[in-house]
């Protein structure tokens, strides 16, 4: 089912660590960070963005590293489970808030 309500989107970035990533948001309250999978981008969640924000959410959706506006380390070493959890928690701490949903 689409959804009918409209939010603008803001774009942003953060700098976490040795990357930098791109992100969009919309909406006030407390944080969601959704994040895709591969090979995909922030672009997946387009369809839940607005209902989140509609419902009193902050909700952030980033390109994780590597992937669309997001920084791309070289290596296989960058990609590393603890390098995208350490991602997460930076960018979360960059938004200004101590944890998400």
């Amino acid at each position: 089912m689409a959804s009918n309500v409209r939010t603008d989107l803001r774009e942003g970035y953060a700098e976490v660590g040795d990357v930098r990533l791109h992100y969009v948001e919309a909406g006030d309250g407390p944080l969601v960070v959704l994040l895709h999978g591969f090979p995909e981008f922030w672009f997946s969640w387009r369809l839940q963005i607005a209902p989140l924000a509609a419902a009193g959410f902050r909700v952030v959706a980033p390109d994780l590293r590597g992937y669309n506006l997001s920084s791309r380390p070289a290596g296989v070493a960058a990609y590393s489970a603890a390098k995208l959890a350490g991602d997460i928690r930076g960018l979360i701490q960059a938004l200004g808030a101590t944890s998400a949903l």
